[in-house]
């Protein structure tokens, strides 16, 4: 990053970008009550720091060695955020100023009439958004692959449901976009665009759906390390929307876990991406455990482990849903959990303001 001097003119900042973007480097200026740091995206490395410092209106030029910077608390300190939690506003509803956000619905939207149900229950569970899939990814082609693999008019129809139903119990609503050609339809009714695991890696689809401008909602891949997801979180943020919802939702497991839970559920990976960035984490206790016996008790730790909130499955008959009906929850489950998870946020909220 290039920190100019305080009082530096426009044409100081002007030669300084000229500069940088000689060497293939795209660079964005971000101002504070004091400060203008001009931020670099690409191969900084190219630049020579002797070619920068010693242009005039240039205060320093700080090397960051982390490969996702731009989310990083170490990086907010130099543009006056030191040490903030980004505070995500969807609707009436706010991610990241410390009390946990519930979101929760079914894995597959199958008809208006069970999305509408369910987001009744939801809502009175006590969850703050509607989630529904309408593009699925499986595993097996021979699978559900959600009303959106049918047809386009389908998939609006269906993404019509999920906006009538948040609207009705005043509910924001995500859902997974699968691939790029879904983004521009699915940006047109949903509050939050979700990357799920399988795609976490998709760096194409990642800066198409950043250039929305809407929150986005990205999964960590089974596979990958904490390092590997803030890195492709900088994908994200590259394209000047920092506006990400980290969620933690299971690694592969070893040897013959997979016969006891689906995923891993790492919840060691919450306090320690916590601690290196500024964005919201939530966790998703449904696709980590793959049993709908163990929800209430990962959803209770997680919160306890200091996530932003929770992503639970939830169906009002979970026998009868086309997809992970047994990682759901019915609605009166979701509302114990909600319940359970609250009180113990009020246990251990002075002792996480201490940090």
């Amino acid at each position: 990053m290039i920190i100019m001097e305080r009082g530096a003119t426009r044409e100081q900042i002007q030669q300084v970008l000229n500069e940088v973007t000689r060497y293939g480097v795209r660079a964005e200026i971000s101002n504070t009550d004091s400060t203008i740091v001009i931020e670099l995206v690409g191969d900084e490395k190219m630049i020579p720091v002797s070619a920068v410092t010693s242009l005039p209106g240039v205060k320093a030029a700080i090397q960051i060695e982390t490969p996702y910077k731009l989310v990083s608390r170490e990086y907010s300190r130099y543009v006056g955020n030191s040490l903030e939690n980004l505070k995500i506003k969807v609707g009436d509803v706010v991610l990241g100023n410390g009390k946990p956000v519930y979101i929760a619905g079914p894995c597959a939207i199958e008809s208006e009439t069970q999305i509408m149900k369910i987001a009744e229950g939801v809502k009175q569970a006590g969850a703050h958004i509607l989630r529904g899939g309408v593009f699925k990814p499986r595993s097996s082609v021979h699978s559900f692959q959600g009303l959106g693999s049918i047809d386009w008019k389908k998939a609006e129809e269906a993404l019509k449901w999920l906006r009538r139903a948040g609207e009705q119990f005043g509910l924001p609503v995500v859902t997974e976009v699968r691939g790029e050609q879904q983004v521009d339809l699915i940006a047109e009714y949903v509050d939050i665009l979700q990357i799920g695991s399988r795609n976490m890696y998709d760096q194409d689809l990642l800066v198409a759906v950043a250039r929305k401008k809407k929150p986005v909602l990205l999964k960590r891949h089974f596979g990958a390390s904490v390092e590997e997801f803030l890195s492709f979180a900088e994908y994200i943020a590259a394209e000047n929307n920092k506006n990400i919802i980290l969620c933690e939702r299971g690694i592969v497991p070893v040897g013959k876990g997979k016969n006891f839970t689906r995923y891993m559920l790492d919840l060691g990976s919450v306090p320690a991406i916590k601690k290196e960035t500024y964005l919201p984490i939530i966790v998703d206790p449904s696709h980590a455990m793959g049993r709908r016996d163990l929800i209430f008790n990962m959803s209770c730790a997680a919160i306890a482990a200091g996530a932003n909130g929770l992503m639970i499955e939830s169906h009002y008959n979970p026998e009868e849903a086309l997809v992970d009906g047994s990682q759901a929850v019915t609605p009166e489950e979701l509302g114990a959990i909600i319940r359970a998870c609250n009180r113990i946020y009020k246990m251990i909220t002075p002792k996480n303001n201490l940090n």
